[in-house]
């Protein structure tokens, strides 16, 4: 079994698991699936008795390793049963274990309340700790808040006592919490390591190096855990060979049945049915590439005719409900939100009994049950690895992009093996898939020269194909110039069919290939030579490579010790690898851990060729990680080092040649410091100092990838601040002058990730980097330089010195003119920027002049989450301003920023409130302009049950304006403001504290809500508010108090509540005059001498 094991690893290395196997050898692969899974599930059970394999084996959420959590699936569930059963059994069977202490506690975050522990504990408001110690006198268990520590199982078998039913959480989260337990339980010597022998040979030699008193009990609790090992090794088996699962084939059919039942007939199982997208891959799905992984097949909206619509999804492990989507175009939640079921119609009979009644009277001659597939069936694949295992995404290839329209039709065979593309060029040497490619490259040399189109059939069985275009960018996603969204999948562009025949170019070079497959050492060199002859950057070209197998050969020559072989055939794939299919080929065929190692070579050449073709292929997340495991980024760091940077025309040619070493390394470090693991390894390998002195260097072909991977890690905060403690903010603004765009761009975002910090922007300033930022606003036709600059400036503009300058420089102008036809990412800058700019009078000025009001008002009626926040921000700085509100008031932009408080996003409505605050302040007749809003003022009143402190804070402020006018405080009092602002009093916020207060404060003014305010309980709170840091809480709170004090049982809850203290701690505070007026009614109304 190991055996064939190792061998099934070797398999998926150099293939994907997907391929079908011929009827005679399907009981093999079976056998082989099983000892797959069979090892997988040893590696679970080695994950709790030795700590390696829990990230690896067991079922994870995808938070990512460190942070994910043990999805409560079946599986898992029957683990940690089988866990909670041996650790509570310990005590009793084992009493002299029970009692070790452990080197170190587990410590994990509990939900247990101290008022649970009983006997044998001494117990606080929010300690515990037992009465069993250590010889050093420390509790074995200690529990302080909601962080517990357990240091022997005997304390672990009566926390599980204690837990009852939340025995399985508390189980979960200290494995959650622990990865390598043994570690915590033995100590360091007896964690695995991967490679190290596990064996009962290794346990007793380590017993015998351990001269400590306790060997013997260790050694037995190592031999009890591997009992257990035993134990969940069998109850897993037994679960997964159960288990069953579901293929887009039977899903589709179920669909479709369902539909021809559905309906508005009487006897319709269900309204309605639908598809949340109409797109179908060729492998029968239609969630996204990035869903298909966790092996989710396509998403339905269901409406039954009893219940609310359902949003669905089916998955290869059963069908559930998901999260659901707020609108029509928003993205699907896809957290699971009930329990799986086996197909839809059991899904839904167990949800509607409508539909269970009517499907009864369906003629079950045209219902064909769903065919599922065994858990371990060769033909998955949409299915990702059950252990969490990213799949391949050339799995969702489509079909044959390349093949002649008037090729043969394909038979019903095929068609039955649509999910199982064979990728025969991708096959390793080894394979069976090799031997055939091997047997077919034979037979070309001998002459039976394939026809065109079976070679492009062959190369295109593997092939894949964009299948849709990529999602628009998201708003969160813009600050982050790592294509982080991307890295989960590049998908090869789509192409168009070729109805012509190949080229002479395509056959020539096939020769060659076969040249360099069967001749000498010198016939190998001159036939690469004559290959790169040939314009490789034609697809025609690249594909002839491939077709015939000369990917293997070029990666093979890399195994060579022969220079000149290995450096003509880096060159070549150099060339090739900017296809993406051609790139995601070399990282299937090992080609990039070969690179890796040619980075040690002592040859300045091939180090050169082989960072450059790194830098090519890892263009996608797979090919990064690769590059990251197998030593790569430590490799690529060493050869940023160069001895000394001389002048650009002035250096011997071996030092020219270290620069070009280097230069090629950081062009791999920028292609692969998209991964945020991957930056923090350049980190680690000291690559931050190495890329601060490279970035001195004179020669500008250096630069552009040095500042390109700076700019990209500058999204992560260690990053930010090494550019401004290695001082390198004065050169990014030096090479701001460049005469080379790109790097004017990498350099301005740069500027624009790192200028968020107060020290960082004035460096920009002191250094001399405003200047040419202004300047580079004039260039409007590269947008993706606009877009850094634009950025750049927003982020500078926060210093209130930096906006001075570019007033000077004329930027806010410019900046006004760039508010029409720009990309949405230009835009949220330039507003941001305004925005900022607004906060003076004078530019308020500047703006108005240059007609920047009415574009800013026009981009209200938009749909992008950041450019909302801005313009909204941006408007309301100008509202304050009589001749702009004017403006605003003209162009209804009060009430498009009404209507953003319908927003879903909480940063836009609260954004929107702000800005209202103004515009109701300086408006004429603001009274009659709120009331003319339909449903306005209850939409605001409403707001106050956000969740959002911001949201609360912004309405409070906004309801204060309101109220300024008799008439709407009656509206907004019949609509509850007064209980609603009351629920808010018990908060520590001092932001809403103080515009809470003053919304009471105005809210008073009408009626009997002062009584209302004392009813809900709104003034003891109120009190403790004078005990806040803030003077300006104080102020406020203070006028609310004496406009509550008009009420005689307010005052008296007021003194009740110490009020008098407090009033004569602050009696001298300037701007609490109110204070000496509600207590002076507090006297009069005779509860002063209470």
């Amino acid at each position: 079994a190991e055996q064939r094991l190792q061998r099934s690893d070797d398999m998926q290395k150099s293939k994907p698991l997907d391929h079908i196997s011929s009827p005679a050898t399907s009981e093999v692969h079976v056998s082989e699936q099983v000892v797959l899974k069979t090892a997988k599930v040893h590696d679970l059970r080695q994950a709790y008795a030795m700590g390696v394999a829990l990230t690896r084996a067991a079922q994870w959420t995808t938070a990512g390793v460190g942070t994910g959590k043990l999805e409560i699936t079946p599986l898992n569930e029957s683990l940690l049963n089988e866990i909670i059963k041996f650790t509570e059994s310990f005590s009793s069977k084992h009493l002299l274990e029970a009692a070790f202490v452990f080197k170190e506690p587990l410590e994990w975050q509990t939900k247990l309340e101290p008022s649970a522990f009983e006997t044998g504990y001494e117990v606080s408001e929010k300690k515990v700790q037992s009465q069993e110690k250590d010889k050093d006198g420390q509790p074995l268990l200690l529990l302080a808040g909601s962080t517990i520590k357990v240091r022997s199982f005997g304390q672990l078998s009566r926390l599980l006592h204690v837990a009852a039913e939340k025995r399985l959480k508390e189980a979960q989260a200290c494995l959650e919490a622990n990865r390598d337990p043994i570690v915590k339980i033995l100590g360091a010597g007896y964690g695995t390591i991967e490679g190290e022998d596990l064996s009962m040979i290794r346990l007793l030699d380590k017993v015998k190096k351990d001269d400590a008193s306790d060997t013997e009990i260790k050694m037995k609790i190592s031999l009890l855990l591997q009992q257990l090992d035993m134990q969940l090794l069998n109850s897993s088996l037994k679960q997964i060979s159960q288990e069953v699962r579901l293929t887009p084939a039977a899903v589709k059919n179920e669909v479709e049945l369902l539909k021809r039942f559905s309906g508005a007939r009487d006897d319709g199982v269900l309204e309605s049915l639908e598809y949340t997208s109409d797109y179908e891959f060729s492998n029968g799905c239609r969630a996204p590439p990035w869903r298909q992984v966790h092996g989710e097949i396509c998403y339905l909206i269901i409406k039954p005719r009893d219940t609310d619509v359902m949003y669905v999804t089916c998955s290869t492990a059963g069908v559930f409900l998901n999260g659901g989507r707020g609108k029509e175009r928003d993205e699907i939640n896809y957290e699971r939100k009930s329990d799986i079921a086996k197909d839809l119609v059991t899904f839904l009979r167990e949800r509607s009994p409508t539909f269970a009644e009517n499907m009864g009277k369906q003629k079950y001659t045209f219902f064909d049950e769903p065919k599922y597939e065994k858990y371990y069936q060769h033909m998955e694949t949409v299915e990702a690895d059950e252990y969490g295992q990213a799949q391949k995404f050339y799995d969702y290839s489509e079909k044959n992009v390349y093949e002649k329209p008037r090729s043969p039709p394909k038979s019903k065979a095929a068609d039955s093996k649509k999910l199982e593309p064979s990728l025969k060029w991708k096959a390793s040497p080894g394979s069976r898939e090799g031997k055939a490619a091997r047997k077919e490259s034979m037979k070309e040399e001998k002459g039976l020269k394939p026809s065109p189109t079976e070679s492009r059939k062959k190369s295109s069985a593997g092939s894949s194909a964009s299948a849709k275009p990529k999602a628009p960018v998201k708003p969160e996603d813009i600050s982050e110039s790592s294509s982080e969204s991307e890295e989960e999948d590049e998908q090869p562009e789509r192409h168009q069919e070729i109805n012509t025949d190949l080229p002479s170019e395509y056959w020539q070079i096939q020769k060659l290939v076969k040249y360099i497959k069967a001749g000498n050492q010198t016939a190998t060199v001159i036939a690469l030579c004559s290959m790169r002859d040939f314009n490789l950057s034609q697809e025609t070209c690249q594909l002839a490579i491939r077709d015939v197998g000369g990917l293997e050969v070029l990666i093979n020559l890399l195994d060579t010790e022969e220079i000149k072989c290995k450096i003509g055939s880096l060159k070549i794939l150099k060339e090739i690898s900017q296809n993406p299919q051609i790139r995601r080929t070399i990282a299937d065929l090992g080609g990039l851990q070969i690179m890796v190692k040619i980075l040690d070579s002592l040859d300045q050449d091939l180090k050169c060729l082989a960072a450059e073709t790194i830098a090519n292929v890892a263009k996608f997340k797979r090919a990064r990680r690769t590059v990251r495991q197998h030593g790569g980024i430590k490799r690529l760091v060493g050869l940023l080092d160069v001895s000394q940077m001389g002048a650009a025309h002035h250096f011997s040619p071996v030092h020219g040649k270290e620069i070009e070493v280097a230069r090629c390394g950081a062009l791999a470090l920028w292609s692969c410091s998209k991964s945020a693991r991957n930056k923090d390894a350049i980190r680690k390998a000291g690559g931050i100092p190495l890329l601060a002195q490279l970035l001195k260097s004179p020669h500008s072909n250096m630069l552009i990838p040095v500042v390109g991977t700076l700019q990209e890690c500058a999204s992560e905060p260690s990053y930010r601040l090494a550019i401004k403690t290695e001082k390198m903010i004065e050169n990014l603004v030096k090479n701001l002058n460049s005469d080379k765009e790109e790097l004017q761009k990498h350099c301005a975002s740069a500027i624009f990730k790192c200028a968020e910090d107060q020290e960082t922007r004035d460096l920009v300033r002191q250094h001399g980097g405003l200047k040419p930022l202004a300047t580079l606003l004039s260039n409007s036709g590269n947008k993706e330089l606009l877009a850094a600059v634009t950025g750049a400036i927003w982020k500078c503009s926060i210093s209130k010195e930096n906006v001075t300058k570019f007033r000077e420089y004329k930027a806010i102008e410019t900046l006004v003119s760039l508010l029409t036809d720009q990309p949405e990412e230009v835009l949220v800058n330039v507003v941001g920027a305004l925005g900022e700019c607004c906060q003076e009078q004078a530019n308020r000025g500047i703006i108005r002049k240059c007609g920047g009001i009415p574009p800013l008002v026009a981009l209200l009626t938009g749909t992008n989450q950041a450019l909302l926040v801005n313009v909204t921000k941006a408007v309301g700085y100008c509202a304050t301003e009589p001749e702009s509100m004017m403006i605003i008031d003209r162009l209804d932009g009060v009430r498009l920023l009404w209507s953003l408080l319908k927003n879903p996003h909480t940063d836009v409505q609260a954004s929107a409130a702000w800005a209202i605050c103004p515009c109701i302040e300086n408006a004429k007749d603001a009274g009659e302009m709120v009331r003319s809003f339909v449903g306005g003022l209850e939409l605001i009143v409403n707001l106050l049950k956000s969740d959002n402190k911001e949201v609360l804070a912004s309405v409070c402020a906004a309801i204060t304006n309101i109220a300024k006018d008799q008439e709407n405080l009656a509206v907004i009092t019949d609509h509850g403001v007064v209980p609603l602002l009351s629920k808010l009093a018990n908060t520590n916020n001092d932001k809403l504290r103080r515009h809470l207060a003053d919304a009471i404060s105005r809210c008073c003014m009408w009626g009997n809500n002062r009584v209302g305010f004392g009813t809900t309980k709104a003034v003891a709170p109120l009190v403790r508010y004078l005990k806040s840091s803030d003077p300006d809480v104080h102020r406020a709170t203070a006028q609310a108090l004496y406009q509550l004090s008009e009420d005689p049982n307010n005052c008296i809850t007021m003194h009740e509540n110490g009020v008098v203290k407090v009033r004569k701690r602050y009696f001298c505070s300037p701007g609490l005059d109110h204070v000496n007026g509600y207590a002076k009614k507090a006297k009069e109304s005779g509860t002063g001498h209470r």
